[in-house]
């Protein structure tokens, strides 16, 4: 095998759309899904011969939501991928389901088709900010969910938990992790609201909505970290936790520079040396799919300079973070001067050094992950600049390891 391979399928169907929602997702388009599926197959089809000699080791079915778009039409997806590509026996295949979709038999289904991992839309245990966003669950749906998931004996069950919601205090964010861990997943996944442009809850904003500040939404970030570290869950990377051995293997791809293969509107891809996407146009997607038509858009061939930058980019992200040898091996650059920005981090207890040598942030730089990184890509950039050409780079590199 030529390696492993990741696969991401897009499903934009929704029954309502939240207020906080910037990704692409659509309500009220329930007469488009037959369509949709077909155009799913034939770009599957298509692309298969592209990814001969990889190994898929993890499915992640994405939206909008897909416990929504129906458990026959996701049996359907699986088998195709099952036909086309080689999967793996021991792939981690997840599927994202709403509270108010899920029931046990469709579970059960299911986990007969392969499917081992479900991803919980929780957000809240607090009715009133679950109205709020126009979440249109309940947390008696959400348990209710996990029985019909651990019914289903499906084994993996990971929950999506927002902090600073309009109105949530330090007490509500700790009863809703109170009541997350209650019903003991095996992941948890904590994202900070972010008001987008073009959403409603941005209109909200405007008008005058209050949502916790910077400070605020820091403590209760950092609050959360020490609260599922005492639970068992440690921290692999800014926004997710895990008990030990439940990481989510697909969504590590994106961190690792991994490849993985995208189909649907708005999905992305890393395959072949390039990053592209699909345009966020359901119905240009399916007319491009019935023509047999190119879609994609926003093409890049990753380049070694975009690659190193990658590298400082996305494994910063994670606790694992990033290692001197590493990146001299990967990309014969000089790491000095990013270590010693590190050390001047270090000494502000923004990043740490394990015993292993390796960089991470630690929670407190986590919460200034965006500014200390772009400070570590200036000191790259200047390092290329410095360099009378890339391939001057590469050789100099190699040559220190031989």
């Amino acid at each position: 095998m030529a390696g492993v391979l990741g696969i991401y399928v897009h499903i934009p169907f929704c029954k309502s759309k939240c207020d906080y929602c910037d990704f692409y997702s659509l309500a009220g388009h329930e007469d488009l899904m037959d369509r949709y599926q077909k155009a799913l197959i034939t770009h599957i089809k298509a692309l298969a011969p592209h990814c001969k000699g990889r190994l898929v080791d993890s499915i992640y079915f994405g939206g909008g939501t897909p416990s929504y778009y129906g458990e026959k039409r996701l049996r359907e997806l699986l088998s195709v991928l099952h036909h086309s590509l080689t999967v793996s026996k021991q792939a981690e295949i997840t599927v994202e389901c709403n509270p108010d979709s899920v029931d046990w038999r469709s579970m059960s289904r299911l986990r007969r088709a392969g499917v081992n991992r479900i991803s919980l839309g929780m957000q809240t245990a607090d009715p009133q900010q679950l109205r709020c966003i126009h979440r249109i669950h309940t947390h008696h749906q959400v348990e209710q969910a996990v029985a019909d998931i651990r019914k289903a004996k499906i084994e993996n069950l990971s929950l999506d938990l927002i902090y600073g919601l309009p109105g949530q205090t330090m007490t509500d964010w700790e009863d809703t992790l109170a009541a997350a861990l209650a019903l003991a997943p095996e992941h948890i996944s904590c994202y900070g609201l972010k008001v987008e442009e073009n959403t409603p809850l941005f209109t909200r904003v405007a008008a005058g909505l209050t949502i916790p500040d910077g400070d605020e939404q820091a403590d209760l970030y950092l609050r959360g970290i020490e609260i599922l570290q005492e639970a068992g869950y440690h921290q692999y990377e800014i926004s997710n936790f895990a008990k030990p051995g439940k990481e989510s293997r697909h969504n590590l791809k994106y961190w690792m520079g991994r490849e993985y293969l995208g189909f649907g509107p708005g999905a992305h891809s890393y395959f072949g040396g390039r990053r592209f996407a699909y345009s966020r146009d359901l119905e240009a997607y399916l007319h491009s799919m019935a023509a047999r038509e190119d879609i994609v858009e926003d093409l890049q061939t990753i380049s070694p300079p975009e690659r190193a930058r990658e590298y400082l980019l996305l494994r910063m992200r994670t606790r694992q973070g990033i290692e001197e040898w590493e990146y001299r091996r990967e990309f014969g650059l000089n790491f000095e001067p990013i270590n010693h920005r590190l050390e001047f981090f270090e000494r502000y207890k923004w990043v740490e050094q394990t015993d292993h040598h390796r960089w991470r942030f630690t929670p407190e730089g986590f919460l200034l992950s965006n500014t200390l990184i772009l400070d570590l890509l200036e000191i790259q950039s200047n390092t290329l600049t410095e360099s009378k050409t890339w391939t001057d780079l590469l050789d100099a590199g190699r040559s220190g390891f031989e």
